[in-house]
């Protein structure tokens, strides 16, 4: 997300990424990573990208599938059977593949 942010001219820091070595010696809460936008003035246009990014990655998420020559259950974000190289009938057509 900071690099997102970045692109667009945004600055910001990411604060705790290396906290996670404190848990339980801190609450969990104090050792989260946190991503802080310099501009207070840009932070309802850092939220909107942040939150359009988010929506586009949870539009990525594909569902597992079972390939229909040879029956195998294959994880969403693959597009060939692994067991018997077929791809996937929904992507065989499509340029991008």
């Amino acid at each position: 997300m900071k690099n997102l942010l970045e692109v667009e001219g945004i600055h910001s820091i990411i604060r705790n990424e290396n906290l996670s070595v404190a848990l339980g010696g801190l609450p969990a809460t104090e050792c989260w990573v946190e991503l802080w936008i310099l501009d207070e003035s840009r932070e309802h246009e850092a939220r909107d990208i942040i939150r359009k990014e988010s929506d586009a990655e949870e539009q990525a998420i594909k569902w597992p599938w079972r390939c229909p020559y040879c029956g195998e259950r294959i994880d969403g974000q693959f597009t060939d059977c692994w067991q018997c190289g077929e791809p996937n009938p929904e992507y065989k057509n499509r340029d991008e593949y």
